[in-house]
């Protein structure tokens, strides 16, 4: 496979340094609409081509397949004109802006028969695939009850950077700048994290927002801080499970960590992942009478980079694909319109 990689910030050494260490992908060329910065990445990565408009990359045309690394609002157009020039596509997280411009992507890339699929970072966790396999294997019994919480600190720390003087996280920050807050950067992964563990799609959700002040004024420069910091949601899965998801910026302690517990009638699980590790423990069986819980070995699984390459190798189409981030975006979409209508909505 030879890739392009569109955009060059922060995620984009990421895709390079795990595409660049698998057996058969060549990275050969690199996107960016600022010279110096694709330059200065080209160079990092020992990249070939260098272009500052992805027009110039497809005219080229000396590539197979391409990972979007751009901002959320340049997904769509980009991925569009990628799909037209009939090559594959892995795209970062949230897909699009809005489940229209999600739908609209699925559609296009199906038509096209190109291979498509969304980097939900956090399926590369074995824990989590470990727990899917139990929950279907009916090792749990039928699914009950669902907690997820996605939590994070760096609006109190600094640990990630200072959101006060640095546009990589301001702009998270600030509805003008496209986007959605917490729920449209992490809310997506927590949804996924959610619904692929306990095995069951979301149907229902009813979401309650909040934005806090964080500065005099609510603005720093052309940054108008009004996105939201933290959600609370409440779901129903199409297995007939209840769900409650949440996440939030402000949680002290927390870097960055993701937690399910699924609960069935003959057992229950529990998936931790941080920047610490990941782990998974289950009650289950006669361990259910005296509270016990065990470690489970969840082993290892490949990451979404190189599932990405095998699906292009093959020709197979991977998951998670577009049409399951769309999806996934329905729900947020909806979650927002639950906050001001205040009653749940239904995904189909």
């Amino acid at each position: 496979m030879r890739l392009l990689i569109l955009g060059t910030g922060g995620m984009a050494n990421n895709h390079a340094k795990n595409f660049r260490a698998i057996d058969g992908v060549e990275v050969v060329g690199a996107v960016d609409v600022d010279k110096a910065r694709v330059t200065a990445f080209a160079d990092t990565h020992d990249i070939g081509m260098r272009f500052t408009s992805l027009d110039e990359a497809i005219a080229w045309g000396g590539f197979d397949a391409a990972t979007n690394v751009t901002p959320d609002r340049a997904h769509h157009p980009t991925s569009l004109a990628l799909i037209a020039a009939g090559k594959h596509v892995m795209c970062e997280k949230p897909l699009a802006e809005t489940y229209e411009k999600a739908i609209e992507m699925t559609e296009a890339a199906e038509a096209a028969g190109v291979i498509n699929m969304v980097n939900l970072t956090y399926r590369n966790v074995a824990p989590l695939q470990k727990a899917r396999e139990i929950v279907l294997s009916g090792e749990i019994g039928s699914v009950k009850h669902v907690e997820a919480s996605y939590l994070q600190s760096w609006l109190v720390s600094r640990a990630w950077g200072d959101w006060r003087t640095e546009s990589q996280w301001l702009w998270r920050l600030s509805t003008g700048h496209g986007s959605n807050g917490v729920l449209g950067d992490i809310g997506i992964h927590i949804l996924d994290f959610a619904s692929y563990g306990a095995a069951s799609d979301i149907e229902t959700v009813f979401a309650r927002l909040k934005t806090f002040d964080k500065v005099a004024g609510g603005s720093i420069g052309e940054y108008k801080l009004d996105a939201n910091d933290s959600f609370t949601m409440s779901v129903d899965f199409a297995n007939g499970a209840l769900g409650v998801v949440h996440a939030s910026r402000w949680a002290t302690g927390h870097l960055n960590e993701l937690r399910l517990r699924v609960y069935g009638e003959k057992g229950g699980l529990e998936v931790s992942h941080s920047t610490e590790g990941s782990s998974l423990r289950a009650c289950m069986g006669d361990d259910a009478e005296t509270a016990t819980w065990r470690i489970v070995d969840a082993g290892t699984v490949p990451t979404n980079y190189m599932r990405f390459a095998e699906a292009v190798r093959l020709g197979v189409q991977p998951d998670p694909d577009f049409r399951h981030a769309a999806n996934l975006q329905r729900a947020l979409d909806l979650a927002i319109l639950t906050e001001k209508e205040r009653c749940e909505r239904r995904l189909s």
